[in-house]
């Protein structure tokens, strides 16, 4: 295996674990930086989807004890609606983007098209943040199926490269009137069926271009996502418990200001 490649998987694995659970676009920083090192073939697709599950498997252990509460305790209550609320938010994206993933993956996966939506991505954000509103929901036990439902229809519009799945989520749940550490929560348990449908499906339907040579450069992309992404996840819990979206709004607009500059 070419050193220069494992390199750049390792360099893409870091940035997917830093992107995946911020309000920042995780497929739109591999998109672009994939693109930045010549890492853009259909192999480099199929690689960026891959290593998702590396940051899905952070998710799961840093929540371990609580989803094995929720998974032993399906006769109570409390675990059912967890449950039902998962699978609700879970449905609208997974139905929408089964039915146009080869049309979001041929047209929309672009650096232009990603600076774009990173930028209005950041506008929208800063928007919601000015918008007074009323906590109602500040753990799973008061979050409702009518606040999944919203929850989800929000996540569809992540299906855009650049607008980002966290920062969709999030800000939907604010909106309909979550926490921020609640939303915040909801975001990483809804990434777990969602991230893991996508990248299973990519997986098969891209399994032509998996083989034993590339085992190592998929490898190392999911370690240091997993490693990346765990770490991430308990800065920014810690972070959200004191601080609003601001900032993240902010650096998408930057960042996405400074991409069209480069690109074109």
């Amino acid at each position: 295996m070419d050193l220069a490649l494992l390199l750049t998987a390792l360099i893409l694995g870091v940035v997917e674990g830093l992107t995946e659970f911020l309000p920042v676009s995780s497929t739109g920083h591999l998109i672009i930086v994939g693109d930045f090192l010549r890492f853009n073939d259909a192999q480099a697709k199929t690689f960026q989807i891959f290593i998702q599950l590396g940051a899905i498997l952070a998710v799961v252990w840093h929540y371990r004890k609580r989803l094995g509460s929720f998974i032993t305790g399906l006769n109570q209550s409390i675990a059912q609606r967890f449950w039902l609320n998962l699978i609700i938010a879970f449905a609208p994206a997974a139905l929408v983007g089964f039915a146009l993933h080869d049309q979001i993956k041929a047209y929309l996966f672009d650096p232009v098209t990603v600076a774009g939506a990173l930028i209005v991505g950041g506008v929208i954000i800063l928007l919601i943040e000015r918008t007074p509103r009323r906590v109602r929901v500040r753990d799973f036990e008061s979050l409702h199926p009518s606040d999944a439902v919203k929850i989800g229809i929000a996540q569809t519009v992540s299906l855009f490269p650049g607008i980002s799945r966290a920062g969709a989520t999030i800000m939907g749940g604010l909106l309909t009137g979550l926490s921020r550490t609640t939303a915040t929560e909801f975001s990483f348990f809804l990434a777990i069926p969602t991230m893991l449908a996508a990248t299973s499906y990519e997986l098969f339907t891209s399994r032509h271009l998996l083989s034993p040579e590339s085992t190592a450069l998929f490898a190392v992309g999911f370690i240091m996502a997993f490693v990346t992404a765990l770490m991430v996840i308990k800065a920014f819990l810690a972070y959200v418990a004191r601080h609003n979206f601001a900032a993240f709004a902010y650096y998408r607009i930057v960042f996405g200001l400074l991409v069209l500059i480069y690109f074109w």
